[in-house]
């Protein structure tokens, strides 16, 4: 067995095939670099996302709370209404009595 050298090298790969090889080296380099870009826009796009949930849930948490006070509201109107409905009632039978 003999080493050998870089001399030897080129000697033993055809020109075309060299280039073939370069060729596909860059297209490799090329494809894991658009690569790279892409998954550095989806990782942008995963924070965005992200982002935006959270304030979508802070948003449905304070419509929750604002809708359980509005359900008490309404509920203590509704008992003050009914309670104004039972004393006009209440007139209302006494000048029929009277």
């Amino acid at each position: 067995m003999s080493a050998r050298t870089a001399e030897e090298l080129p000697v033993l790969i055809p020109a075309g095939d060299f280039q073939t090889l370069e060729a596909k080296v860059y297209r490799i380099i090329d494809l894991y670099k658009a690569s790279q870009e892409a998954r550095a826009a989806g990782d942008r796009d995963v924070k965005r996302l992200r982002e935006q949930l959270e304030e979508r849930e802070e948003e449905v948490q304070s419509l929750r709370r604002e809708a359980i006070q509005l359900r008490r509201e309404r509920e203590e109107i509704r008992s003050r209404v009914e309670k104004m409905l039972m004393q006009i009632e209440s007139i209302a039978d006494e000048k029929a009595a009277s």
